[in-house]
């Protein structure tokens, strides 16, 4: 089963989340954890892990046979990230940071003027957290694309086991990568206006992708009642209610989980856990 914590809004809780439902679910399942938060994975604060093994990730990237090209265009005809640019009967252009390495330009051309050459762009740690699998991808700073590496992530997902994939914030192709051909998709936020606007983005994403979802309300007592209302508007279930609570924040600011500084909270997260399954069942079938 793979679940995805996400949210719109960054610092909503997503991680802390992420982090205390595998380690109260890694007591009684095989838990393997993702950060896929690749851009600025922070989980391992959290959970600590013993890394054991890391391997880059490459992309492919065009490159032009001058001797070869007639400048026909078809390549930057086909190109959708317009990473590739034709002066006619003079000059071909390349955008590294716009290619997407999807290899189509060197399909389409007919003078075969484009070959492959590879770049690294990241990286894939894994090892063991609290005896559970852990993963994390690196994007190698000043590379612009983090999609690739989440590919190659979610690649490495064992299917006997619960996924518990930690995603970025935000609704952008990093998020969609991540949730794509997930079971269930735990959208964290809070009860403000802010966290409302954002939901909604988030919410928008999941169900376009025909994903199952669920809420979780984080620092619940504060704020307004705009997110209550609209999940119950929307049908969303509110599967887990994390109160305000001075005691969460300073565990978090000492890099501990919250299900470990509160030990009660172990059997909240499964019992949320089982009410998500039960929802993602039909989806599962």
């Amino acid at each position: 089963m793979q679940i995805v914590v996400t949210a719109g809004k960054g610092g909503t809780g997503k991680t802390t989340v992420a982090t205390s439902l595998a380690l109260a679910l890694q007591e009684r399942y095989p838990v393997q954890f993702l950060d896929c938060d690749v851009e600025e994975p922070d989980a391992h604060i959290l959970l600590k892990p013993q890394i054991k093994e890391r391997e880059p990730v490459y992309v492919n990237r065009p490159k032009i046979d001058e001797a070869k090209c007639d400048y026909c265009g078809k390549c930057s005809e086909a190109c959708q990230f317009n990473a590739i640019m034709v002066i006619k009967d003079k000059l071909v252009l390349v955008y590294d940071e716009l290619c997407h390495g999807c290899g189509l330009c060197h399909l389409v051309c007919p003078k075969t003027a484009i070959s492959e050459y590879e770049v690294e762009m990241g990286l894939i740690e894994r090892g063991t957290a609290g005896g559970m699998e852990y993963l994390q991808g690196t994007l190698t700073v000043g590379e612009p694309l983090a999609t690739p590496i989440i590919r190659r992530l979610k690649e490495k997902i064992d299917q006997k086991k619960v996924a518990i994939l930690d995603s970025a914030p935000g609704t952008g192709c990093p998020v969609i990568e991540t949730m794509h051909g997930a079971d269930f998709v735990l959208l964290v936020t809070e009860p403000t206006p802010f966290g409302l606007h954002d939901l909604r983005l988030t919410v928008d994403v999941a169900r376009t992708l025909g994903l199952r979802m669920g809420v979780v309300l984080n620092r619940d007592g504060v704020g307004d009642r705009g997110v209550e209302e609209y999940c119950e508007k929307e049908g969303l279930p509110i599967l887990l209610r994390i109160p305000l609570d001075r005691r969460i924040a300073v565990a978090y600011s000492n890099g501990v989980p919250l299900v470990l500084e509160l030990p009660e909270w172990r059997e909240r997260f499964r019992e949320m856990f089982a009410a998500l399954a039960e929802l993602a069942e039909p989806e599962r079938r």
